[in-house]
């Protein structure tokens, strides 16, 4: 309690003026320098603003020198390191050299020293699944179709809604076992956890899995997705977390070990690195966690009446992302991702304050009939 930016982030857990104050995006207006953002697809510290601030200024001042570039990189990883892996998953390329010496060096040598021959794109992104880079003259790119996936018994992703009257699936969500956001124990967050296997969560019973069939050629996705979830709760309060895995096929190849740096002289011994099989890996692409009671305002947050069906719509960060042929795109749905998230009480109170008896286990439903369809729509390139 004696650290004051602490005590303001736990006072201010809705959109009220104080956060509103910081929001830069309002304030993308008349942009006269040449600006060019540059965000890591697997930035967990802040893959949002990257993008959104890119929209904001490309909305607020049309005609200004504005530009995006998006890699597949943790926090800062295209300052520092070869961007050539990310933890098991390879990229087949030295992508962050090849930001730093083709892109990002020719900008401030031609906008600062007034030489070169500058002919960068709008956008200029990173396409994992394929590892490729791509010019786009506009984000999302132009070209790119909507396509809902549908929510379908069985656990299956259909491309349409189900004609049942009423149908759900449902799980406990029980704080006090929340679901971790890796499957492994680790002291520090993880940097890697954006690409970490799934397996871990898609076998615990208070995670819904929802899947295709082995994919029949490329599905490339790019752009935002949007996640539609209607659900009921026996709590007043809920988190939703919905997650987008690409699940590769099982004779998939082993990578090339990761290079170890040489042994430093008080060095005696290094712990191996386990092994990591590919064959059915369950990569993480992007995940998003919603704060139930923020689902019809962000500023005046409502509680949940248990048992009631209620729609909770929310945006996912942009991917540029292809799943090869021989793989399948999964959806998770769970109620915590521990210790990303703090977790709810599944009460509708103030979670700073929440005392032990306040956390209560909670039946979720997510329903998937005709007249309640929850799915995700995403972005499709041909």
């Amino acid at each position: 309690g004696k650290i004051d930016y602490w005590n303001e982030i736990l006072d201010n857990d809705t959109y009220s003026p104080y956060w509103q104050a910081r929001n830069l995006r309002t304030h993308m207006k008349n942009v006269k320098p040449a600006m060019m953002t540059v965000g890591g697809w697997f930035d967990a510290e802040d893959l949002y603003g990257a993008l959104r601030l890119y929209g904001a200024a490309e909305k607020q001042s049309p005609g200004a020198n504005n530009s995006l570039v998006m890699g597949p990189w943790v926090h800062g990883g295209w300052a520092n390191g070869n961007g050539d892996r990310l933890g098991p998953v390879p990229f087949h390329s030295k992508t962050a050299a090849f930001y730093r010496d083709n892109i990002e060096f020719p900008f401030f040598l031609y906008h600062l020293k007034g030489k070169g021959d500058l002919k960068h794109p709008e956008a200029y992104m990173f396409e994992t699944g394929r590892n490729e880079w791509h010019k786009h003259d506009a984000w999302p790119p132009r070209e790119a179709r909507s396509k809902t996936l549908f929510f379908a018994a069985g656990g299956r992703l259909a491309d349409a809604p189900s004609t049942e009257s009423e149908s759900f699936d449902e799980y406990l969500s029980d704080p006090d076992k929340p679901v971790p956001y890796i499957g492994e124990i680790a002291q520090n967050m993880i940097t890697t956890y954006m690409v970490a296997d799934q397996r871990f969560a898609s076998s615990r019973p208070d995670v819904l899995v929802y899947q295709t069939e082995p994919l029949p050629g490329d599905l490339r996705l790019a752009g935002p997705l949007k996640a539609t979830l209607y659900v009921s709760t026996t709590g007043s309060d809920s988190d939703w977390v919905v997650k987008l895995i690409d699940v590769y096929p099982p004779d998939y190849p082993d990578p090339e070990p990761e290079p170890q740096p040489p042994l430093r002289r008080r060095d005696t011994a290094r712990t191996p690195q386990a092994a990591v099989k590919m064959g059915s890996y369950q990569q993480l692409v992007r995940g998003e966690p919603f704060r139930g009671k923020f689902r019809n305002s962000f500023e005046k947050p409502e509680p949940f009446t248990p048992g009631k069906v209620e729609k909770v719509e929310f945006e996912l960060p942009d991917v540029y992302h292809a799943f090869r042929r021989g793989h399948r795109l999964m959806i998770h749905v769970q109620s915590s991702w521990f210790p990303l998230v703090d977790r709810n009480p599944q009460k509708f109170l103030k979670i700073s304050k929440a005392r032990p008896g306040d956390f209560i286990k909670a039946t979720q439903r997510v329903y998937r009939s005709g007249k309640t369809p929850s799915a995700m729509t995403v972005l499709v390139l041909e």
